[in-house]
């Protein structure tokens, strides 16, 4: 079962609650599950809501894996921190991620961008590719068949709440 609190909080003379992962716990969705086709976005999601709560553990809202997606659809993580704070749910935070994007994608976008993110790597001989070696040694050594950003999360955050690699 999912560990999540709820905390009541003031929005626009109106108090709404909202539904909080406690990353302290768990860890949020990987970023290879898809909300509206969208990968990243409800990892994004659960980091966000346990940001407001408080609940965030070492997740951090508006990292540089969110920035893709903000990015990618034209957002504003404020913005978007905002609406998620009034308590709205998956289906409605993705309403109104559609709704509000600057940058309107298409399907064949969205499925094309999403794919990628799974399979998305470090090029070599840059500060990330060291990054992402150096995370690999010290939480799966002996680990040869870990090759991309998504693969490298899931394994460190399996790892992060007691999983041996």
């Amino acid at each position: 079962m999912k560990a999540q609190e709820t905390i009541i909080s003031e929005n626009n003379e109106t108090a709404s609650k909202l539904v909080a992962p406690d990353l302290t716990k768990r860890p949020p969705r990987s970023l290879r599950v898809e909300l509206g086709g969208f990968a990243i976005l409800p990892r994004l999601l659960d980091k966000c809501r346990a940001t407001l709560a408080s609940t965030n553990g070492e997740y951090h809202f508006n990292c540089p894996l969110d920035q893709l997606f903000l990015q990618f659809v034209g957002l504003n993580p404020e913005a978007l921190q905002e609406q998620v704070a009034t308590g709205k749910n998956d289906g409605e935070m993705l309403e109104w991620v559609q709704k509000n994007s600057s940058i309107k994608r298409g399907v064949w976008e969205i499925d094309a961008w999403t794919e990628y993110q799974g399979r998305r790597s470090p090029h070599p001989n840059t500060d990330l590719f060291e990054y992402y070696v150096s995370t690999l040694k010290e939480i799966g050594p002996s680990r040869t068949d870990t090759q991309s950003w998504a693969e490298l999360l899931d394994l460190d955050d399996y790892c992060s709440f007691g999983g041996a690699a």
